[in-house]
């Protein structure tokens, strides 16, 4: 939100007949009474509590730092210029008045920007983005179109207003001086030279794109959006994907607990590391060669995945698909689901399925089953954009889809 900027002048005017007593005589500046009252007194809410209500919420930066979006749902209270966010409607009664609970964070509005979000921002409706000052961007939904459009207009009330608060308090800390319209002239001239070198340089400044084509910037391949990373690679299914999968294939479908036991976890992370700055790998080395290290690492890569292999937009698809009676039913719902998901999705889906029933083929050495896949791979696979008190009931269906997509692997895929 933009507030209306006075100039030094005015602000200067406004100072000397407040100190004067004279807020209601005409100017000596000759500014009318009328704009005077309009530019110095402008209208405030009394209430303690502006608005409150639940809301689904999420941030993307904190403090200018990326951050990975997690929608919860929230007791949201609009309070002067402050925003808070608690589990609960009496968690936030609870704070308000007797401070012996904390809400699970707040954000200062002064000097923040609220805008409706874009598609690329979120695919949910009905959602909101607020920039603060210190760098931090929330994401804030409900599925009520009029219940986002009245905390649309109170946070953008309450941000227009303590944008007045603040410039008010700037004006009111300036000291008087005679020449100080010459010294405005020379500010704004100052100003105007500075701006300009800025553009200037901006301007001059390579792009995002052409650093990295120099190769400068690498991008991470752990935690990268699948379609993203599979156009840079030029390819459908990511090439650590592959990778994981043929080694394992070579050296490992007979190990007892395959991808049910834990790799050391420092040692994921290490190859975590080697992956994601390009160095070459080959997991055969010693310091890979444990199998456990290369299922945990593959397993990590698809959690860390932005979103999920079975996309958030058809998450409650496959749920309503898992639930059909008919069994020939539920695998056709199913694989019509799988054809619609993007082709890097879909594709990459395959090469892992593919390869997870070998893990289950290998059964009596391995002792993995069907069951005991799915149970590892649903929740990593499938998962909601927001998390909520139905966690139990998701992973049971989690597990189904998984479960469902081993037995009629050809059927699906069309093999």
């Amino acid at each position: 939100m933009k507030t209306r900027e006075l100039s030094m002048g005015q602000k200067q005017t406004i100072l000397k007949l407040r100190k004067e007593g004279k807020s209601h005589e005409p100017s000596k500046a000759g500014t009318p009474d009328s704009e005077l009252s309009d530019l110095s007194s402008p209208k405030r809410p009394h209430s303690p509590c502006e608005k409150s209500g639940p809301l689904n919420v999420t941030k993307i930066t904190e403090n200018g730092k990326k951050v990975r979006k997690n929608w919860t749902s929230s007791w949201t209270v609009l309070q002067g210029s402050q925003l808070i966010f608690a589990k609960s409607q009496a968690v936030a009664t609870s704070w308000f008045g007797s401070h012996q609970s904390k809400p699970e964070f707040s954000v200062d509005l002064k000097g923040a920007t609220i805008e409706k979000a874009t598609k690329d921002k979120s695919s949910k409706k009905h959602v909101l983005e607020v920039k603060t000052q210190r760098g931090t961007e929330l994401l804030i939904q409900s599925d009520s179109e009029s219940i986002i459009n009245e905390w649309f207009k109170a946070l953008a009330e309450a941000i227009n207003i303590h944008a007045w608060e603040s410039d008010e308090a700037i004006e009111e800390d300036m000291p008087e001086s005679p020449g100080l319209e010459k010294h405005e002239k020379e500010n704004q001239d100052q100003q105007k030279k500075a701006k300009t070198r800025l553009r200037k340089f901006l301007t001059r400044r390579p792009s995002l794109q052409a650093v990295k084509d120099k190769g400068y910037i690498k991008d991470l391949v752990f935690g990268c959006n699948l379609i993203s990373l599979c156009q840079r690679e030029k390819t459908t299914v990511p090439h650590f994907v592959k990778m994981c999968i043929n080694y394992i294939e070579n050296q490992g479908l007979s190990l007892d607990g395959l991808y049910r036991v834990s790799g050391n976890l420092a040692v994921i992370q290490k190859l975590r590391f080697a992956v994601n700055h390009d160095e070459k790998i080959n997991l055969a080395d010693s310091k890979w060669e444990d199998i456990h290290v290369a299922t945990g690492a593959l397993k990590m890569f698809f959690r860390e995945l932005p979103e999920p292999l079975f996309t958030y937009a058809y998450f409650n698809d496959f749920f309503n698909a898992i639930k059909i009676t008919d069994y020939k039913q539920k695998v056709k719902a199913i694989k019509d689901l799988v054809q619609q998901l993007p082709q890097p999705n879909q594709d990459t889906m395959q090469e892992l399925f593919k390869h997870l029933r070998k893990v289950i083929e290998h059964g009596e050495e391995n002792r993995m089953t069907a069951q005991s896949v799915a149970i590892v791979f649903g929740p990593t696979l499938l998962r909601p954009e927001i998390e909520n008190i139905h966690m139990a009931v998701h992973m049971v269906y989690q597990n189904q889809i998984v479960e469902l997509i081993l037995h009629e692997y050809e059927a699906i895929f069309g093999m």
